[in-house]
């Protein structure tokens, strides 16, 4: 039989895109949850994660999953950087440093653990992946919904201080659920305009698209910036996953989307003291070292430099900014 056409699926110059040259975002399509008396219950031992730590998405979930205690509940395995016309490879395809091989199938890319779990699968293989030892499928591939069962469903297998700790909490909820959707409407999503605008191929309106997109960008920046003024949290005087959302890009910032996506109107350091501040502040906590040991800049900006020909065809990956954080 022959094997399944899916670079419409995994080669991002092949991807759909909007009207004005943007990429198309698909919505996850596993969205299932871990609950008590529910088909996922939670078990220790029963779950592995599959993340890539070039992707900001993916390592939401790994942040999350460290600061929850769940790693000898949830194991893990991280893919190559280099997203390629395949999709995100395991390391016996790509061995770069750090990447590891898929332990439970020995698969060669993540698009074979959603052709495992549902062979006509036809959206994005995207990472994170969640995935069910037992039953053998995907239970969520949506990391805002991964994170939140993290936070809250292995709760009884934690201990006391690991299961109190609330990323969610209620009485902060509405103010999260309101920073998260202008965050990822205005800062995550113009990124991608200004990544897809420098695309081999697109669209003539791609210069306007990333014009209007880096101008909204830095808009939003300037928000968090007054925001974050005087203020170690984006909510209220805790850590919750608002921190643990925005963390992820601004790490990413400096090294990868000031340089390839060309959003350099101004650098996190030389542009935004409060938001540098809150960035150093989580990277080197010693309280809750998961921001820093879920960070790879080899990863990043092999990723993003090494892994997006359409954009630096060289595949050079620059050496700085140094140190890619600056000390407290």
């Amino acid at each position: 039989m022959a094997a399944q056409e899916t670079s419409h699926l995994t080669d991002l110059t092949k991807l759909q895109r909007e009207a004005d040259g943007s990429f198309k975002r698909v919505n996850s399509t596993f969205r299932n949850f871990i609950q008590k008396g529910g088909t996922f219950e939670p078990e220790e031992g029963r779950y592995h994660l599959y993340v890539s730590y070039a992707c900001p998405w993916a390592t939401r979930t790994l942040i999350a999953r460290k600061l929850k205690g769940l790693e000898t509940i949830i194991s893990v395995t991280v893919v190559s950087p280099h997203l390629g016309k395949n999709g995100w490879p395991f390391a016996n395809i790509d061995p770069f440093p750090g990447a590891e091989v898929d332990p439970l199938f020995n698969a060669n890319y993540i698009k074979d653990i959603y052709l495992r779990a549902d062979p006509n699968f036809s959206s994005r293989f995207t990472v994170p992946v969640l995935w069910d030892k037992k039953l053998n499928t995907i239970v969520n591939n949506e990391s805002s919904e991964i994170i939140r069962i993290f936070n809250s469903a292995f709760n009884d297998l934690l201990p006391s201080e690991k299961a109190t700790l609330d990323l969610y909490p209620e009485s902060l909820r509405q103010q999260i659920d309101e920073v998260n959707d202008w965050v990822y409407t205005d800062i995550n999503s113009m990124l991608k305009i200004c990544q897809m605008a420098f695309t081999k191929g697109g669209f003539a309106s791609s210069q306007a698209a990333y014009e209007t997109a880096v101008i909204r960008l830095f808009e939003a920046l300037d928000k968090v910036e007054v925001i974050l003024s005087g203020r170690d949290f984006l909510v209220g005087d805790t850590l919750t996953e608002a921190d643990i959302r925005l963390f992820v890009t601004i790490v990413r910032f400096d090294p990868a989307y000031v340089g390839q996506f060309k959003c350099n109107i101004r650098t996190i350091r030389g542009g935004y003291p409060a938001i540098d501040l809150w960035l150093r502040k989580l990277y080197w906590a010693k309280s809750f070292p998961a921001f820093k040991e879920s960070t790879s800049f080899e990863h990043i900006k092999g990723g993003y430099y090494g892994a997006q020909p359409f954009i630096n065809p060289t595949g050079i990956v620059p050496v700085g900014p140094l140190p890619h954080i600056l000390p407290l």
